[in-house]
């Protein structure tokens, strides 16, 4: 999804740019007019204003009501040809109405990029375009927001993805309509479309032709449903009256007015004429300056999207010496979100080219029967969200399904255990490949938080399998980080043994971008470097931008890297870090009560969901720790926030203490009435905390939810149990 997004934008990119900046420019030009025309009162009728017409104008041919409103009456005399604007109610001229050259233009370049019938080919190419970005961008803002219910939340990040995924949020409705509605008035005019049906060709009656005023069926139409009328030529006693309506089309007699032949207008006319007000915006004019700034955000999404795709390009490392698929015995295909991934594809092909062997390296979404011709085949690939495949590999199964190859395989699952469905898509990958019948050399083999020493032990183990001196010595890059300074620091837990550090940061000073922050909330993470490392530890907030500062939760583990030096830094000292938004863990929208459940540190994305509730939403929160005196962060903040109507209610077990000893799911199992409530009129569940405690928890709710007929999987897979668990 990613790849057809990036291709059909570069390539769509500056056509887009023209027709949407045109199309602005005649969405505001058409709302002008609209506000200008005069009203048309819902009494007056065709008949009346030809009647008034025709006195007033000698030679009047035809009188038109435009979609915009606007009306006009054609005459020709003596001086020539005219057409002039009219006023409804009098039927006194308003002035000619002409089409500057300028406006001539801009609808020229809109329609057909001043090139005919190929430039609306064009166009229509480009309409095209616009909505495979459109489809295709919706889905990446759903996978990224974590769900459709989230589609419209605010977008996490920073820089040009946030601005990229929030214009997108705001304008997407409107290039939809606006590439649909092109390409439905291109099969028009190229007559793809059924043509509407033409009314009987007929001769007026010989006689003296009656009074306009005289006509009946045009003295009981409205002129709001007037399209056009043309007038019987002058000089021809066999012309007749052509009345097109909005309902449809008329021949009448000019002699004894009588409807000599007609048709109703067909479905395709009626939604074409909705279809034109639409792309247009006349007639509505409001919904056309919509579209117009749907359409100005255009020239934003190409700048952005290039930028995004090639700071992605460019982020991906070279490989060197990678021979062409066809020449290949051996082919590297990576699953990647954040290109780290490919520094150690890079890091294998070096190793396997120097062992001699011809190797190539691709994408898994590029994967051809040409990549299972090769005599071994290596899967690197990391996962994403909720156990997802990555960026480059979302389509990888799909597409070997139809492919018939069955190469030797060896799959290499990279993640970070701190997260739930730790190598979740390499385990999908590993299961649909034995149920294919493809060939394993090796069992599958993760790579935890990126490490380079578990790596080169994969390397020795390869090695023997090969019966070759493969030597994996890989430096991974360090992620980008910026500087946050410590600000206030407080410590409980001493008595535990395992003190907890609650820690407040704010941007360091310096360059003049560092002053602000990414948006984010609570929940997301931020990736820690400790000195002298390259692989981050991620800590959850439990704060939002809002709040101005970011606050973790970090208890001190023994011969703890990361840990120790977060617990030894004083007010003022400085860490390198980066945020990273966690769309899949967050509660969805509305007001149902939402049931929080945690333990130990996993109570700072929880608190910063209370903090965050400033709506008053039912949130119910269930923590276990260690001792109430000493191991209790927030504490104090949480009942105060009982005051403010943030917490709905507060329930705690700790562990050791002299009597009364309970773990959370304990406190969970005691309100298993009041929680089966709750669940059985809508309410989620959003549990933080450590893999053993999510576990009983996960069982403990299990036995809650069983009498409903319901499972903690089936919450999960519509969104009402998420989870963070390290």
């Amino acid at each position: 999804m990613h790849k057809l997004h990036s291709l059909a934008g570069l390539i769509a990119g500056l056509v887009l740019c023209v027709i949407a900046l045109s199309g602005t420019w005649l969405a505001i030009d058409n709302a002008l007019a609209s506000f200008s025309a005069p009203s048309i009162s819902q009494n007056e009728t065709i008949g009346q204003l030809a009647a008034k017409l025709s006195a007033d104008l000698p030679g009047l041919s035809d009188i038109t009501r435009h979609p915009d409103g606007t009306l006009t009456a054609s005459y020709s005399g003596q001086s020539g040809y005219g057409m002039v604007r009219v006023d409804p109610a009098s039927g006194k001229v308003l002035g000619p109405f002409t089409v500057s050259p300028l406006l001539r233009k801009i609808i020229s370049l809109h329609r057909a990029l001043f090139m005919g019938d190929r430039g609306r080919i064009g166009t229509a190419v480009a309409d095209g375009m616009m909505l495979a970005l459109c489809l295709s961008g919706l889905v990446l803002l759903k996978r990224r927001a974590g769900g459709w219910r989230r589609v419209l939340l605010p977008v996490r990040g920073s820089g040009m993805s946030v601005l990229h995924g929030t214009l997108g949020q705001m304008a997407i409705l409107g290039l939809v309509l606006s590439s649909l509605t092109g390409l439905w008035l291109t099969a028009s005019s190229f007559g793809f479309l059924p043509e509407p049906p033409m009314p009987a060709f007929v001769e007026a009656s010989p006689g003296p032709r009656m009074g306009v005023a005289d006509i009946a069926v045009l003295d009981e139409t409205p002129l709001t449903e007037l399209k056009k009328l043309t007038f019987p030529a002058p000089t021809d006693p066999t012309d007749i009256y052509d009345l097109k309506t909005t309902s449809g089309e008329a021949m009448i007699d000019p002699v004894t007015g009588k409807v000599l032949s007609s048709v109703k207008a067909t479905w395709v006319e009626r939604v074409g004429d909705v279809i034109m007000a639409i792309h247009t915006g006349r007639g509505l004019a409001v919904l056309g300056l919509l579209l117009g700034l749907a359409a100005m955000s255009v020239p934003v999404f190409t700048l952005s999207g290039a930028l995004i795709w090639f700071r992605r390009r460019a982020m991906r490392p070279k490989i060197a010496e990678n021979v062409a698929v066809k020449k290949a015995h051996i082919v590297i295909l990576v699953g990647s979100e954040g290109n780290t991934t490919w520094g150690f594809a890079r890091t294998l092909h070096k190793a396997l080219t120097l062992a001699g062997a011809r190797v190539h390296v691709a994408a898994m979404n590029e994967v051809k029967e040409a990549h299972l011709g090769a005599e071994l085949l290596f899967l690197l690939t990391s996962t994403a969200g909720d156990g997802q495949a990555p960026a480059s590999a979302n389509a990888f199964l799909s597409r070997i399904e139809r492919l018939s190859g069955r190469p030797a395989v060896a799959i290499l699952g990279f993640g970070d255990k701190t997260f739930g469905h730790f190598c979740g898509f390499a385990e999908t990958v590993e299961q649909k490949l034995r149920q294919l019948d493809w060939p394993m050399i090796m069992p599958m083999t993760t790579i935890d938080r990126q490490s380079s020493q578990a790596f080169a032990q994969w390397g020795v183990a390869l090695s023997r399998l090969l019966k070759a001196d493969i030597v994996l010595d890989h430096v991974a890059s360090a992620p980008k980080t910026r500087e946050f300074e410590l600000v206030a620091r407080h410590i409980c837990g001493t008595a535990t043994g395992a003190p907890i550090a609650v820690l407040r940061f704010k941007p360091a000073p310096g360059r003049f971008w560092q002053g602000s922050l990414d948006r984010f909330g609570p929940g997301d993470l931020i990736g820690v470097l400790p000195p002298g490392t390259t692989t981050p530890r991620f800590y959850s907030l439990a704060t939002e931008k809002a709040h101005g500062f970011i606050e973790i939760c970090v208890r001190l583990h023994e011969n703890g890297l990361c840990s120790g030096f977060l617990h030894s830094l004083q007010p003022g000292d400085r860490i390198d870090a980066f945020l990273r938004p966690n769309p899949a863990f967050r509660p969805q929208q509305g007001k149902s009560p939402v049931i929080l459940i945690g333990a130990g540190t996993g109570i700072a994305a929880l608190a910063g969901l209370v903090r965050s509730n400033v709506e008053g939403r039912p949130l119910h929160l269930y923590w276990g720790g260690r001792r109430p005196d000493d191991d209790f962060p927030y504490r104090d903040e949480l009942i105060h926030h009982m005051r403010e109507r943030r917490l709905a209610s507060l329930r705690t077990a700790f562990s050791r203490v002299q009597t009364g000893a309970a773990y959370v799911q304990d406190r969970i199992e005691d309100d298993s009435d009041h929680l089966r409530h709750l669940l059985h009129n809508g309410a989620q569940i959003v549990v933080c905390g450590g893999r053993d405690m999510a576990q009983a928890v996960a069982k403990t709710l299990d036995r809650i939810l069983h009498p409903l007929g319901m499972t903690t999987e089936q919450l999960k897979s519509t969104g009402r149990y998420v989870e963070d668990v390290y």
